[in-house]
């Protein structure tokens, strides 16, 4: 499949999406139950890539209130987000909006590679999905559960199967196996039905537990 169907959105809703639902609805009977249940609501995507970056480590690991209570401090002191301004701030200052020690010097890092363009964000729209992930784990704080999500919600890439994601073996749990525990190997294996919509099939399931997972 070209890149060039991997992002982009018509009127909020990625381009592959209505493909993705009627694909899905024929070949795995749970989709055939669950997608019609949610109507027009699709995958939306996030903000700018930086932005989007800078809060998924502001987030990691503390309730969503505080994340924005957080976060809303961060932007008093950066509200562009741009790396300059994260980078003038300081870990001291990023501190004060109440980031831990380690996620500040996180934010710095992140920053750093932005500025110093060693991630190419100006290209991940034409990289495929493992370029992607490999250039944004050598960021601190950044794992490969981040850098997924990332690439669904902010490049609306249509094939990424997140299994360190709760959510989504929660969902293959409850959906195809009546609640009873899943492995990683369970998950690929229901998932291997899914390629190459595995994004959508996971957003599927997420919605089916209402619960979207704390991302931006």
């Amino acid at each position: 499949m070209a890149i060039s169907q991997h992002s982009g959105a018509a009127a909020g809703v990625p381009l592959y999406w209505h493909d993705a639902k009627e694909e899905l609805m024929k070949r795995d009977r749970i989709m055939r139950k669950l997608i019609p249940q949610f109507g027009d609501m699709h995958l939306e995507g996030r903000a700018e890539a930086f932005t989007t970056l800078a809060r998924s480590i502001i987030s990691q690991q503390i309730s969503v209130k505080a994340a924005e209570a957080v976060w809303q401090r961060f932007l008093e002191v950066c509200p562009k987000c741009t790396p300059a301004q994260v980078l003038k701030a300081g870990p001291e200052t990023l501190a004060g909006c109440g980031l831990s020690k380690r996620k500040a010097e996180y934010v710095i890092d992140l920053a750093d590679h932005f500025k110093a363009k060693r991630v190419h964000a100006d290209k991940w729209a034409e990289m495929d999905d493992e370029e992607v992930i490999s250039e944004l784990i050598q960021i601190r704080g950044i794992g490969r559960w981040t850098a997924e999500m990332f690439l669904i919600f902010n490049l609306l890439r249509p094939n990424i199967l997140p299994l360190d994601d709760l959510g989504l073996l929660k969902g293959i749990s409850v959906n195809y196996f009546s609640g009873e525990p899943v492995s990683r190997s369970d998950a690929r294996e229901v998932a291997a039905n899914w390629e190459p919509w595995r994004t959508v099939a996971t957003w599927y399931l997420w919605r089916s537990l209402d619960s979207a997972p704390v991302v931006y």
